[in-house]
C-alpha cells in the first residue's frame, strides 16, 4: 500500500492501486462524497465511500475541518473535475471537528473577509486563498537560496540583536535584560546602559547590510536572508513591524553591474514560480479577476496576475537617471492637471508610489531601474558622485507596487564616508568596526535590499501585506 501526498495522487495515472492518504475534510456530501485536501496542493482528491457499509457513528464524524485518515483503491474518476479518486476500504477520524463550533471560524464553508481571516490567523491557512498564498511562499524563499547558491554566493546570518542602526532611521525596537520598573540609572539619572545585559544600547535590527558588507570583503559575494524590524507607528497596507529581507552585498562590483545583478535575480525567481506554482497562479489570478468586477472600472489593473508576472520575465527593465525621470514627471498629464496627490514641482522631490507607478505602467511599459538619486534623501553609505549632489542608488519599480528593491554602490572611500557620517551625526565610534572595511583593502562594491513580503505581494496579486506572512506583526498586533 502507498502512503501518498493528495498532489502526488492527482497526477498519478497508476490505476488500481491501493492507497493510504491523511488530510482535513473540505466537504462531505451525499453521505458518500469526501473532499479531502492535504495541503500539498490547492487540489482536493475526492473520496467515494459506501455509506450503506458505513456505520452512522462515523458518517456523523465526517465533518467540515475533521482530519481523517483513509486507506482505498485509486481510481480513473468517472466525474468530469477531477482525473482520479479514491473508492474507499476503511476510513478512521484522526481529529474531529465539531461542526456547530466550526460555523463560528473561518473554516465555515463561505466567503471570508481578509479581515476577518486576520483575526484567525491560526485557521487562515486551511482557507484556499492562504494555502495558495503561502505555498507560493515557499517556492519562493527556495528560488530566493537556489539562484544565489548556484551564482556561487556565501549565505551570511547576521546579528538579529545590534547596536547600530543601518538606515539612520531610528525607528528601532530596543532590546533589553533590564527590570523595566526599575532600571538601573546613572548619576545623572538616565538608563544605564552600561549596565544592561550587553553593555550598551541594543535594538532589534533594521537590515543585515552593514555587516553583510564586512563579509563581502572576505567572502567576495554574499547575501542575507532573514527578519528585520521597523518600530514605525504605520498601520498601511505595505508595512510590517516584522518582515524579511533579501540583502546580497557583492566586493569588485559598481553600480552597473549591481543593476545587471537584481534584474537577473528578480527575473529567476518570478520564472522559478511561474513554472512551479501553476496551479495556485491560476487560482489567485481567478481570485484577483473576482475582487477586480468590485472596483470602480478606473481603478482596476489593466494587466492579469500572470501577465504582470510575465510582464517582468519577458521585458527588459528600463534604466533612467533620477533626473531624467523627474523631467518626465513634472511634464506629465497628471502632473500638469494636479492628478497627482503629491506633485512633482522641482528636482530633489522624494518620488512616491503613484509616481513610479506612472513611470512603470503608463509612461515606459515595463519594469524601471532608477539611479543616481539626489544625496539628500539617501543613506549615508550610498557613493557620492562627482557631482558632490547625487549617489550611486538604483531602486527597481514594478507595475501595481512601485518600489520594490532598493540599493547602491557602498561608498569605498574612508575620508568621503566619514564626511558623510558626519553631516548626518552618525557617531564614529559606533561603526568603528565598519570604516575599518575602507581602512584594509577597500574596494569598488554594490548591494540591494528586497523586501521579501513586498516579493510575495506582487506574485501573489495579494493587495495587503499582512496576507502574505503567516502571522503579521502590526501596531497594536502581537496575536499569535
Amino acid at each position: 500500500m502507498i502512503k501518498a501526498k493528495i498532489a502526488e495522487l492527482l497526477e498519478s495515472d497508476k490505476f488500481l492501486q491501493e492507497v493510504t492518504v491523511n488530510g482535513w475534510v473540505r466537504s462531505f456530501r451525499s453521505n458518500r462524497f469526501i473532499a479531502l485536501n492535504d495541503g500539498s496542493t490547492i487540489n482536493n482528491i475526492q473520496c467515494v465511500i459506501d455509506f450503506e457499509n458505513t456505520s452512522e457513528d462515523i458518517l456523523k464524524r465526517i465533518t467540515v475541518g475533521a482530519a481523517i485518515n483513509i486507506k482505498g483503491t485509486l481510481k480513473e474518476s468517472l466525474g468530469s473535475q477531477q482525473k482520479v479518486e479514491v473508492e474507499v476500504t476503511s476510513l478512521e477520524i484522526l481529529g474531529d471537528a465539531n461542526p456547530e463550533e466550526v460555523k463560528l471560524t473561518i473554516l465555515s464553508p463561505k466567503r471570508h473577509t481578509l479581515e476577518k481571516l486576520r483575526e484567525q490567523a491560526h485557521l487562515r491557512i486551511r482557507t484556499n486563498t492562504f494555502g495558495a498564498v503561502m505555498r507560493v511562499r515557499s517556492k519562493l524563499s527556495f528560488a530566493v537560496h537556489s539562484y544565489f547558491q548556484q551564482n556561487n554566493f556565501h549565505y551570511v546570518n547576521t546579528p538579529i540583536i545590534t547596536g547600530s542602526d543601518a538606515e539612520g532611521a531610528g525607528e528601532m525596537f530596543k532590546v533589553t535584560g533590564m527590570d523595566l520598573n526599575n532600571p538601573e540609572r546613572d548619576e545623572q539619572g538616565n538608563i544605564d546602559y552600561k549596565k544592561d545585559f550587553f553593555g550598551k544600547e541594543t535594538n532589534l535590527t533594521v537590515s543585515g547590510q552593514l555587516e553583510a558588507e564586512t563579509y563581502a570583503m572576505g567572502l567576495g559575494q554574499v547575501y542575507t536572508f532573514g527578519p528585520t524590524f521597523r518600530a514605525e507607528n504605520s498601520n498601511t497596507s505595505r508595512h510590517l513591524a516584522e518582515f524579511w529581507m533579501i540583502e546580497p552585498e557583492v566586493a569588485f562590483c559598481d553600480l552597473d553591474g549591481n543593476m545587471d545583478l537584481a534584474e537577473d535575480f528578480i527575473k529567476h525567481v518570478v520564472s522559478y514560480v511561474l513554472e512551479h506554482c501553476k496551479d495556485d497562479l491560476d487560482f489567485l489570478e481567478n481570485r484577483l479577476k473576482e475582487d477586480e468586477k468590485t472596483k470602480p472600472e478606473a481603478e482596476r489593473s489593466e494587466l492579469s496576475l500572470l501577465d504582470k508576472l510575465k510582464f517582468v520575465t519577458e521585458n527588459n527593465f528600463k534604466r533612467v537617471s533620477y533626473t531624467e525621470a523627474i523631467d518626465i514627471l513634472k511634464n506629465s498629464k497628471p502632473n500638469k492637471k494636479k492628478k497627482f496627490q503629491y506633485p512633482i514641482e522641482e528636482w530633489g522631490a522624494d518620488l512616491q508610489s503613484e509616481h513610479e507607478r506612472f513611470l512603470v505602467e503608463k509612461h515606459f511599459k515595463c519594469p524601471v531601474i532608477l539611479f543616481d538619486y539626489p544625496a539628500n534623501i539617501k543613506a549615508f553609505y550610498m557613493r557620492l558622485n562627482e557631482d558632490g549632489k547625487t549617489v550611486r542608488a538604483m531602486d527597481i519599480l514594478f507595475p501595481g507596487i512601485g518600489e520594490i528593491v532598493g540599493g547602491s554602490q557602498r561608498e569605498e572611500r574612508l575620508d568621503v564616508l566619514k564626511e558623510k557620517m558626519k553631516a548626518l551625526d552618525i557617531d564614529e565610534k559606533e561603526l568603528w568596526w565598519y570604516l575599518d572595511t575602507r581602512r584594509f583593502g577597500t574596494c569598488v562594491h554594490s548591494g540591494f535590499g528586497l523586501g521579501f513580503e513586498r516579493l510575495v505581494l506582487f506574485v501573489t496579486g495579494m493587495t495587503n501585506i499582512r496576507d502574505v506572512i503567516a502571522f503579521p506583526r502590526t501596531p497594536q498586533n502581537a496575536e499569535f
